[in-house]
């Protein structure tokens, strides 16, 4: 990759495009591409067929996606389906039908099988079913994946695909509902925190395994994945780092502060019981996770503290 070339970030006002933006920018990128949702409805067929063919630019990393934690999943189906894949349809086609040299898709490891076996290898793809709490943006995200080895094997475009673990960091989704899991929890310990509360209730048991990476460092897995990766076989981004949903949020609750009793409810959905990923084809590139879990997630917080600080102060009042 030509790091002095056009270079279009999707989605940089996101927690993945804006680590990558950070990245670009650390290496020397000086001629980013970069559009906020208002300036650039990647939904739209025309905006995005006229951005690149007045824009050109030479390679595309794709972090641009409706996302959210199993509560929006579960109320929003059709716009989890709906929006992917016009955003995945109109980029992909794009891109290739103007030129761009290399594309970089963004899946989710949502898209393997809920119960295949663990650590997840890319091959396990469409082997058994989805996990019913994300069905529809999980085959939104594989559609993505087909589209990027479809466009390879018949025009010859060099769209890749990388599949990350669960992601956290600055920049993250902290709606009070629609949040993922990391996220949702730093803000509802931290205002229980602050409200002096008893105790936090959490969905589900507590039991399932996630592996967790701060995006930074999928960042410079996607950077690497850019310059050394050309291939119609998709590749798995994990940091090796796996946690509890109990222990998760005991880290958090140590990280904010807060004294008071985590509750686990139950009766409210685990979503998959276990979720890592076999990352042995990005570590054969070189690739290491650098961030461990608990500075990842003092770094998320104190990143969320920082921007909520900023966004009270700067309310009209």
């Amino acid at each position: 990759m030509d790091i002095h070339a056009r270079i279009y970030v999707a989605g940089h006002r996101g927690l993945v495009g804006s680590a990558i933006e950070r990245r670009l920018r650390a290496e020397g990128a000086d001629r980013l591409l970069l559009r906020t949702h208002h300036e650039l409805d990647l939904t739209d067929q025309q905006q995005v067929d006229r951005f690149f063919a007045d824009e050109k630019p030479a390679y595309v990393f794709m972090a641009a996606a409706k996302v959210g934690g199993i509560h929006a999943n579960s109320t929003m189906p059709a716009e989890f389906i709906r929006e992917n894949l016009a955003i995945q349809i109109n980029t992909i086609h794009s891109a290739w039908k103007h030129g761009v040299r290399k594309l970089l898709f963004l899946g989710s490891s949502c898209i393997y099988p809920r119960n295949c076996p663990q650590p997840i290898k890319e091959e396990y793809l469409l082997t058994g079913p989805l996990e019913p709490t994300n069905e529809p943006y999980a085959i939104a995200k594989i559609a993505g994946l087909e589209m990027c080895q479809a466009y390879r094997r018949q025009y010859g475009f060099d769209a890749i695909v990388a599949m990350p673990t669960n992601l956290y960091g600055p920049n993250d989704n902290y709606h009070p509902e629609n949040s993922h899991v990391i996220p949702g929890l730093i803000r509802r310990i931290h205002e229980a925190k602050v409200a002096q509360a008893g105790e936090v209730v959490i969905w589900g048991t507590g039991k399932p395994l996630r592996e967790f990476m701060y995006a930074d460092d999928l960042a410079d897995a996607a950077l690497l994945l850019m310059r050394e990766y050309s291939d119609v076989a998709p590749v798995n981004a994990g940091s090796g780092q796996e946690v509890s949903i109990h222990e998760l949020a005991h880290q958090i609750a140590s990280v904010v502060g807060f004294t008071g009793q985590l509750r686990f409810d139950t009766g409210k959905p685990d979503g998959t019981p276990r979720k890592s990923l076999d990352s042995h084809r990005l570590q054969s590139l070189g690739y290491q996770a650098r961030t461990g879990l608990r500075e990842g997630l003092d770094k998320a917080y104190r990143s969320w503290l920082d921007h909520s600080t900023k966004t009270d102060r700067d309310a009209p009042r």
